[in-house]
């Protein structure tokens, strides 16, 4: 029986609205650090709507200090990540 039947009405427990993340589909990142002239290509997998923050935090960077580019145009740090897509990131200061 598909979830919008009547049949059965009242037997079970409805549908979940929304997915646990160990089932949420990903999407693949790829992204390019870019520091003194070296680039650094990481690749992972995150949940679909993960934001570019999170991706850059669960990378090790700090998102506050990094302009996150998507071809050419700057993308803002709380932009749900909803498709496969390569990021450039560039540190915005330097440390010392």
């Amino acid at each position: 029986m598909h979830r919008g039947s009547s049949k059965g009405a009242g037997t079970g427990s409805p549908a979940p609205e929304t997915l646990p993340l160990s089932a949420s589909p990903t999407v693949h990142v790829v992204l390019e650090l870019t520091r003194g002239g070296a680039v650094d290509r990481r690749e992972l997998d995150v949940a679909v709507g993960t934001p570019v923050r999170a991706v850059l935090r669960s990378l090790g960077q700090f998102p506050e200090g990094s302009a996150v580019l998507f071809e050419a145009t700057s993308v803002p740090l709380d932009t749900p990540i909803e498709g496969p897509i390569h990021l450039t990131v560039v540190p915005t200061f330097s440390g010392g």
